[in-house]
């Protein structure tokens, strides 16, 4: 085995303001989570290349030279392209797999391989060309997730916080790394069934709904300038305008009916310790976040963090706004990072 090791992470993502209401053409704001994932590259001298997703329960191997024999044509050379169904069922002959595997674990294999055999077919890759990593970033995505909006790769190869609009992104300069909470009240939603609740609202109460949907995208846009004044220097007032919105902006999304007595509990704690919280992503149960402001002490956060666990959520304290993908060397990561990756 060689001695190369190559390490990366790229952060999570969160909706920050902007959710359901970007499926109606307004604005939303998505920032990078920085609960990482880490990726090691490892040579080995044995032939064979081998993929280990330990927190799926994945681990499987290839021959690179029987990898090689395989008929690849069916990849387009040099470019990002998007995968055709054709293309992957033949991944599956490749993968090993049934025509009916579509599990998120057969799905994360199929990703790998069509990156791996796409990306190896190129004659000169660049790594550091986060143009063409978020391309590929991409692929992955509609791999798994069909017809992605993009902004999920794009959060994580740029970090930061990212303004999504009708198809378009694009990034805040330099802004503020927020901490926060991220607890998941593990009560499972479906995003497809939520989207058309709001949609169904929309056509049965336009003159109502409507109003909320311009509401949220206010909100979103002075967020976005709340951000950038805080990118020179974060001042107090600008975390109580911040809490103002996250609470006009859950109170916004009960209204379209995305709401859920789980998210109502998890507020109602945070708000019995002085703290603003407001659901993540579809809702309806899922995740939500907690700013947490810079003066608050550290015992404080603990408690809520307790309260929060006492009522059968996990709670992470975490930031938002955190860096895109990253290349490390091993001595600058934590010592519970590097035991993880040393135990693949």
């Amino acid at each position: 085995m060689l001695s190369e090791v190559l390490l990366l992470s790229a952060p999570g993502k969160v909706i920050l303001h902007g959710e359901h209401a970007v499926v109606h053409g307004k604005v939303a704001l998505a920032v990078a989570l920085n609960l990482r994932t880490f990726l090691r590259l490892q040579p080995h001298s044995n032939g064979k290349v081998c993929l280990n997703l330990p927190n799926i329960g994945v681990k499987r191997a290839w021959d690179v030279a029987r990898l090689q024999l395989q008929d690849t044509s069916f990849l387009e050379q040099g470019n990002a392209a998007a995968p055709t169904p054709e293309q992957v069922e033949k991944l599956k002959e490749v993968a090993g797999f049934p025509e009916d595997g579509a599990n998120p674990e057969c799905l994360a294999v199929l990703a790998f391989l069509y990156l791996y055999l796409s990306i190896c077919r190129k004659q000169r890759w660049t790594g550091e060309d986060l143009e063409l990593i978020n391309k590929w970033a991409f692929q992955g995505e509609r791999m798994i997730h069909g017809n992605p909006s993009g902004v999920d790769n794009a959060v994580s190869t740029w970090g930061g916080v990212v303004r999504f609009q009708q198809g378009k992104i694009s990034s805040l300069k330099r802004p503020p790394a927020l901490r926060i909470l991220l607890t998941n009240t593990k009560v499972p939603r479906s995003t497809k069934a939520l989207v058309a609740s709001v949609q169904s609202r929309l056509l049965k109460f336009p003159e109502i709904v409507s109003p909320l949907l311009t509401s949220i995208n206010a909100i979103s846009l002075e967020c976005e300038r709340m951000l950038g004044e805080m990118e020179a220097a974060p001042a107090p007032e600008h975390y109580l305008v911040l809490e103002e919105l996250i609470d006009m902006n859950q109170h916004h999304l009960n209204a379209l009916g995305v709401g859920h007595a789980s998210l109502d509990q998890l507020c109602q704690v945070t708000m019995a310790h002085g703290l603003h919280s407001k659901l993540t992503g579809a809702g309806g149960g899922g995740c939500g976040i907690t700013l947490l402001r810079p003066d608050l002490e550290q015992p404080e956060v603990e408690a809520t963090k307790q309260a929060l666990t006492d009522c059968g959520f996990d709670c992470w304290e975490t930031s938002i706004g955190a860096p895109g993908i990253s290349v490390h060397s091993a001595a600058s990561l934590d010592a519970p990072v590097r035991q993880a990756l040393d135990g693949l």
